[in-house]
């Protein structure tokens, strides 16, 4: 075997493989020695069938197999020699030969490396850290979100208002033409909620049953429907129905619909308190891995093989497909642009490498006690948290999830304990994502 390498780019690698022919076509005899034995060839016992026949038959498809062996054993045994980490796949390109039984097969492989990595002085990067406390009034706060929740809507007989819940016919046109999605009937909407458009929603506002409006909308230029953006729209609307929110008191019954058996109201503070500090916890540590990841991200500049960000694109893509298709759309007529995944996908792929370099270079595995810890962190919030840590215990795979987490929090202690940190007090509805 005969191995050239050329560099063709920064991370591109051509391999060119010249393998003896006479070598592939003792293993294509061999192969076909053995088809032989079992081959079922008309008029003939099953291993009575002369070669010429059995070649016939099966030649075309022992050679293919063949070459296609050792095109991967070759590769391989070079990729070993050369010392080289292909990233993503190779393309593999056969070269022409001068004559059919030339003593010589030759291809070559076009593939990508990974890129070297090296991580910036992370003394030098300013990390916020946002801190947030969660008082008895962010516990009443969510009390009232709760009872909201479970509000029953009676109808009322006065015009509508900001909270009450809706239920309209309309029909747009724009330049008096309708377009798609622009009518529906029966339609319901909590007044207020901010679910419509602001124009739309001001428009409703104040109509009683039975009555009939034209309201004038423009949609904004990013609209999602690229078809309206930007356009004024006029929407016939019908009221049909108004009905008044009316939240459940807060007594018992109302601690028994969340869980607390007994109605104690002191163990629903309680299991509230405890229940928020854990989505507070849980949100202020996401904001600082997301500034920990830029942090990496800014110290660290590297060119990123293509091959995986494309790969990273079709992933990407075939799970928005699949959460569109379980919301009952037909993909099919909505077809994804890859470029929609590119930004993300180059993140995604680029935190891998550089993740993967912070957790080796400084031993920041995943210890076994980390990973129990996790577990029953996320058992508490169960009504049977044993059964929980018995299920991820039960499978090597249910633990990855875990214990890949496990290595982000060590890479995130690591980068803080580097870097300047300045914490950031943030407000309860800020994190919460509350206007």
């Amino acid at each position: 075997m005969q191995v050239q390498l050329e560099t063709t780019g920064t991370l591109e690698r051509r391999l060119t493989i010249t393998l003896a022919t006479p070598a592939i076509d003792a293993e294509v005899t061999k192969r076909l020695q053995r088809v032989a034995r079992t081959a079922k060839i008309q008029g003939f016992r099953p291993g009575k069938a002369p070669m010429k026949l059995v070649e016939q038959g099966y030649g075309a498809q022992a050679r293919e197999e063949v070459m296609s062996e050792q095109v991967q054993q070759s590769f391989a045994q070079a990729l070993k020699e050369q010392g080289l980490d292909i990233a993503g796949y190779p393309r593999f390109e056969p070269m022409k030969t001068e004559t059919p039984d030339a003593a010589e097969f030759t291809f070559s492989a076009v593939f990508e490396v990974y890129p070297e990595i090296n991580v910036g002085d992370l003394s030098a990067a300013e990390i916020e850290k946002p801190v947030a406390e969660v008082s008895d009034a962010e516990i009443e706060k969510t009390l009232e979100v709760l009872r909201k929740q479970r509000s029953r809507f009676t109808r009322v007989e006065r015009p509508a208002a900001n909270g009450d819940r809706v239920i309209i016919d309309f029909a747009g046109t724009i330049d008096g033409e309708a377009f798609a999605g622009g009518s529906s009937e029966n339609f319901p909407f909590e007044l207020g909620a901010g679910r419509m458009l602001p124009e739309f929603e001001a428009g409703v506002l104040g109509m009683s049953e039975d009555e009939t409006r034209n309201v004038n909308v423009v949609f904004p230029e990013d609209y999602h429907g690229a078809d309206v953006a930007g356009k004024t729209a006029v929407f016939a609307i019908t009221l049909k129905n108004v009905a008044a929110a009316e939240m459940p008191a807060l007594d018992a019954e109302f601690a028994k619909s969340i869980g607390i058996a007994d109605g104690d109201l002191d163990k629903m503070r309680a299991e509230i308190q405890k229940n928020v500090g854990r989505e507070t916890k849980r949100r202020l540590q996401a904001r600082v891995k997301e500034n920990v990841m830029q942090a990496l991200l800014d110290a660290t500049p590297l060119e990123l093989p293509k091959s995986l960000i494309a790969l990273e694109i079709n992933r990407l893509m075939q799970q928005a497909q699949q959460d569109m298709a379980e919301r009952g759309m037909n993909m099919k007529d909505m077809p994804l642009p890859a470029d929609l995944f590119e930004k993300q996908a180059e993140r995604r792929v680029a935190l891998g490498l550089i993740l993967a370099d912070v957790v080796e270079k400084n031993g920041l595995t995943a210890k076994p006690e980390q990973i129990k810890a996790m577990v029953n962190d996320f058992a508490e919030s169960y009504e049977h948290p044993e059964d929980v840590v018995k299920w991820y215990y039960a499978s090597q795979d249910r633990l990855d999830g875990p214990a890949s987490l496990v290595l982000e929090e060590n890479v995130v202690e690591f980068v803080l304990s580097k870097a300047k940190v300045t914490e950031k007090v943030v407000s309860f509805d800020d994190l919460m994502g509350k206007a």
